[in-house]
């Protein structure tokens, strides 16, 4: 997908991310000149034509959204049957990785950050747009510290396809609203919910709910109380805490009713952290308002009570021993009747048997030899458990029921298999997006090859094996050659050709072989080297050689020739070297001939700066270089010792 094109206008530049329903790439618009994100559905939703059409009228509806705290939708697209969104690129970290790297936040953090989302979330909620999916993981914070909450509109175009299809990568289990893990109506308060749920883990640094399985933990949003934020780090303000319980409300109509007022008491959680001014809603009956009794009201009802009660005064006690009577004689039979039912229902009740692990064949046995039933509600793919075995029971173990009673089971198909890509000769940089699609990892180890840096070597399942999904694929990565560390010989004195075959055996490379005259100096015997003795160097380095050509034979002696060899010093500074070692070359021009009187290496000493001697004849011309930068031009004479420029 790197280098790839999107719309004629959106170049692939780099991944930056992905999850469940998608892959996220940081793009250059070629249009705007601009970086944007581009989120690219993973090809097992682009089969379902609901969620197509529900994509592109939810982005749509999402991109209408302005505000500071939403990520901008710019575009939505189809590109040969990839299916596309053009977002804002921020760069920053998502509020998960935050919490992962900090554990938990201040409690002024923890408000920042919160109120910020409820400005996105009241900006979305006014324009009709209900998220369905906070999570830290599609929240934002920028270098600089801003809110950007991001996938507005994508959840709402899901199907129940595309939830079969995906898991539970539509929303995160352990945000989901009671109503959302029931799959019943969610509205503006089931964001309400989720944001509770992430200023929970901002101040505790872990969710409220874990579990075994997503549905474990939906359970547990439907039917469990969140343990307090107190009790898990008991600085924990006490607005802070009431907000959360009042957001997380089970009984939707309990919760807060807008945005704006989770957004009121976050300030005044600001002010007044251990303040209680949050409100929560009462369950005492209504107060009832009672007529006022009349005196009249009270003397004729007392009067009709006496005459009521005189008239039935000779009655009563016939009812009286009738009623004790008939009393006496129904417990006896109701006695009778419940120990002997008793009985009969205590030989009736069996206790169920723990048939998780077991084969089914197995548990079916068990089972039935109780005098109960059993029936496979589901089969699931399942990693841990083998094909075959069942994975849960409804009723668990131990739980007591009447004798015919069906057992549900949930029975494992086994790991689910994918097959392995192809990716050997590929670049490493190359294959994340193949891996991605058949959910493998990645477990990478470099050696040295002849193949280029980053070349992929082997691969280990190998390619078309059939492996579990979520398996690590094992690939070796070329990092190139293998260079070995040589320690330079000293040249300088040698034979010409003894010098080359000790740098051919040392695995070092002869390079350029520069001649030149030297009146000391015998011929072909090396005069310089181009790496100085003792560098530790790679092997296939480069090594130039200065050899001497002996002294030069000028034929008939010129008058200047016959004049006596004499020497000169002078002081060569070189405070301006910028290494502690280099070259030092002296050349002499004299009757137009350059010739290389000397060429050495040297340390910068402390004084920085050495008294060299020169020998010559007459007068001549020196140039003085360091390495290759000439750094003085001077005129000698020889006779009488003086130097200048």
């Amino acid at each position: 997908m790197i280098g790839k094109t999107l719309g004629n206008r959106y170049e692939i530049v780099e991944k930056i991310g992905g999850g469940g329903m998608a892959l996220v790439y940081k793009a250059k618009c070629q249009l705007l000149n601009r970086y944007v994100a581009v989120k690219i559905l993973r090809p097992e939703f682009t089969s379902d034509e609901e969620f197509i059409r529900n994509f592109g009228r939810e982005s749509q509806a999402a991109a209408s959204l302005s505000h500071p705290n939403i990520v901008n939708i710019y575009d939505v697209g189809n590109d040969d049957e990839i299916y596309y969104i053009v977002m804002e690129y921020v760069k920053g970290n998502t509020l998960k990785q935050i919490i992962k790297e900090k554990g938990s936040f201040e409690p002024d953090d923890t408000i920042n950050v919160a109120k910020q989302i409820a400005l996105a979330l009241e900006h979305a909620h006014n324009n009709h747009i209900v998220h369905r999916d906070i999570k830290p993981h599609n929240i934002l914070l920028t270098e600089d510290g801003r809110v950007k909450v991001t996938d507005f509109g994508i959840a709402r175009a899901v199907t129940s396809s595309t939830v079969t299809n995906a898991g539970n990568v539509i929303g995160s289990v352990h945000y989901f609203s009671p109503e959302q893990a029931r799959g019943g109506y969610t509205d503006e308060k089931s964001d309400l919910y989720s944001l509770g749920i992430v200023i929970y883990e901002m101040i505790t640094g872990r969710v409220p709910f874990e579990g075994d399985s997503p549905i474990s933990i939906a359970l547990k949003h439907i039917n469990n109380e969140i343990i307090l934020p107190t009790i898990i780090k008991k600085n924990t303000p006490k607005a802070i805490e009431d907000i959360i319980i009042k957001a997380t409300q089970k009984d939707q109509s309990r919760r807060y009713n807008s945005a704006r007022e989770v957004l009121d008491d976050l300030n005044q959680a600001l002010r007044f952290p251990m303040g209680s001014f949050v409100k929560f809603e009462e369950d005492d009956s209504p107060t009832q308002i009672i007529p006022a009794i009349k005196d009249e009201d009270i003397r004729y009802n007392t009067a009709a009570v006496g005459e009521r009660l005189r008239a039935k005064k000779n009655n009563g006690k016939m009812i009286f021993w009738t009623a004790v009577i008939s009393a006496f004689i129904l417990a006896i039979i109701v006695t009778g009747t419940i120990f002997f039912f008793n009985d009969q229902l205590k030989g009736n009740e069996k206790e169920i048997p723990g048939v998780v692990g077991k084969t089914y064949e197995e548990a079916k046995t068990n089972i039935e030899n109780l005098g109960l039933k059993i029936n496979i509600s589901s089969e699931q793919f399942n990693s841990q458990v083998e094909e075959g075995h069942i994975i849960s029971q409804t009723p668990a173990a131990r739980e007591i029921v009447k004798e015919g009673y069906t057992i549900q089971v949930i029975v494992s198909k086994g790991p689910q298999l994918v097959e392995v890509p192809n990716l050997i000769n590929k670049r490493l940089d190359e294959i994340d997006m193949l891996l991605e699609n058949e959910s493998l990892k990645k477990v990478v180890k470099y050696e040295y090859h002849t193949l280029p840096v980053g070349i992929i070597i082997s691969q280990n399942p190998k390619s078309r094996e059939r492996v579990p999904k979520g398996s690590s694929v094992n690939i070796v990565v070329s990092q190139g050659e293998e260079l070995k560390s040589i320690l330079m010989s000293n040249l300088v004195g040698e034979e010409v050709n003894t010098a080359k075959r000790t740098l051919e055996n040392s695995g070092l490379i002869t390079g350029k072989t520069d001649y030149v005259f030297h009146s000391t100096v015998a011929k072909d015997i090396v005069l310089s080297q181009s790496i100085p003795q003792g560098t530790e160097v790679e092997e296939n380095s480069v090594v130039d050689l200065i050899v001497s050509k002996g002294a030069e034979n000028v034929g008939q002696p010129t008058e200047e020739n016959e004049l006596p060899m004499k020497s000169v010093s002078f002081r060569l500074k070189y405070d301006d070297a910028k290494q502690e070692e280099f070259i030092i070359k002296i050349v002499i021009i004299q009757n137009g001939v350059s010739t290389i009187y000397y060429s050495g290496v040297h340390q910068k000493s402390k004084s920085s700066q050495e008294t060299l001697t020169i020998e010559g004849r007459g007068k001549a011309a020196i140039e003085i270089y360091f390495d290759t930068v000439l750094i003085a031009r001077k005129q000698i004479d020889f006779e009488t010792g003086a130097i200048y420029d």
